[in-house]
């Protein structure tokens, strides 16, 4: 349990918050860099800041203030130029740092002049990796966008997912390092839904909790189970700051302000044994809804989606003055002891607080605990793909993690993997 100014202290993002403070020393995904084979602007909001991300006619990507200083106009609905992005009222350009770069009416009338009034609008840096666009906020020098293991993997397929989840961004963190939930939530809730009342799947006999260098793992213990198990040895981590990592996928869980959290997620399939060599020339994006559109109730038939049911149903913020937590929420005491430290930390000059990745040979590629790793950089067998028994096989017949998937993109990934494309 917390006392309500502690727990605003998790919550509140917004500049200069503690939270807000720390959480701008890292990098946040953002967008996607297909996103822009179809567009040139996209309205962002981040960290309670309302930006514009764009690119423009040579190809650099930009993220600037979302309104003109001229007269305050919505600069998404500007245009690229070959260098910036150009209010659609009067022209103003912007370049990727924010400077004016035209201000046609004025610099045709002042052009004799030697006086001119210098313009600059707020810019942060942009990174594309991973297929993925990221995001800093923070003071400089900034840090290196992490280099990940995964995105390293060749011969895979991957895509990208965005939801924009009505509800604060802490209590979908703490998801990342609730081990429990899986028995219920993803386990035997589906089942009930399915109309089968039972046998419930095998329960948690144990449940530990250990930190490393970029966050925490969350290792346990089921009845068919054992301490040889790869979910104890290896286990699942929870990424710092925000993100849950399971082994093919990343969750982040983006603040784009205090009420809303932009679920970013970024999947990896390899490709079948005998598939080699598969490259993927562009990474799909696409967005999940979040309702049934025909009763308004939460869709609860894929696994981020049920998450999604947990997380709102705590009402938009969660009231952790009257929770009571038991013994498998010790990870979740864990990671909230770290973010307090890390909010400390930084008010000290030049400290970092955790999981800042600065040095370029450790960013070559960051390894991470993962379980099968064999699998995901060598492959299955089309056979061991096939095997009913194996969790990966649910692969082979749809996309379980996000609802909504569009045709197309399913039908890319079946082209890469040998499956049944859609009709």
């Amino acid at each position: 349990m917390l006392d309500e100014t502690k727990n605003r202290m998790l919550m509140e993002v917004g500049d200069g918050t503690p939270m807000g403070n720390l959480l701008r020393r890292y990098w946040m995904p953002i967008g996607s860099v297909s996103e822009f084979e179809g567009k040139e602007t996209k309205p962002v909001r981040l960290l309670g800041e309302d930006l514009v991300l764009y690119k423009d006619l040579s190809g650099t990507f930009g993220l600037i203030d979302r309104h003109c200083c001229h007269r305050r106009a919505d600069l998404s609905y500007g245009y690229v130029e070959k260098r910036g992005l150009r209010c659609n009222y009067h022209g103003w350009l912007y370049d990727k740092d924010g400077s004016c770069l035209a201000q046609p009416y004025e610099d045709t009338v002042l052009a004799e002049s030697s006086i001119k009034i210098p313009v600059k609008i707020k810019a942060y840096p942009v990174e594309a990796k991973a297929g993925l666009l990221w995001a800093y906020l923070g003071p400089e020098p900034a840090p290196l966008v992490p280099t990940w293991e995964p995105f390293t993997y060749n011969n895979g397929f991957v895509q990208i997912v965005f939801a924009e989840v009505p509800c604060n961004w802490f209590q979908c963190q703490e998801n990342s390092i609730d081990p429990v939930h899986f028995e219920w939530m993803h386990a035997n809730w589906v089942m009930r839904l399915k109309g089968i009342d039972g046998p419930y799947s095998p329960a948690h006999v144990k449940v530990d909790f250990d930190e490393f260098d970029y966050g925490f793992r969350y290792l346990r213990i089921r009845e068919d189970t054992d301490e040889n198990h790869l979910l104890w040895t290896v286990g699942r981590c929870c990424l710092w700051p925000n993100c849950l990592f399971t082994g093919d996928h990343f969750e982040w869980r983006v603040p784009i302000d205090n009420e809303n959290t932009l679920s970013v997620g970024w999947f990896f399939n390899r490709v079948p044994q005998g598939r080699e060599p598969y490259v993927q020339n562009s990474i799909p994006s696409w967005t999940s809804p979040l309702k049934d559109p025909k009763t308004g109730r939460w869709i609860n038939t894929h696994v981020m989606n049920q998450d999604f049911i947990a997380w709102v149903g705590q009402g938009t913020f969660a009231d952790r003055t009257k929770e009571t937590l038991g013994k498998s929420d010790k990870g979740i005491a864990m990671i909230r002891k770290q973010f307090f430290d890390d909010m400390d930390q930084i008010k000290h000059p030049n400290a970092d607080p955790k999981g800042i990745v600065r040095n370029a040979q450790i960013n070559e590629c960051i390894e991470l605990p993962i379980m099968n790793r064999k699998r995901f950089q060598e492959g299955l067998t089309p056979e061991e793909m096939a095997d009913p028994n194996d969790i990966h096989a649910r692969s082979t017949k749809r996309f379980v993690f996000l609802a909504g998937q569009p045709k197309e993109v399913w039908n890319l990934y079946a082209e890469a993997m040998g499956f049944d494309k859609q009709i």
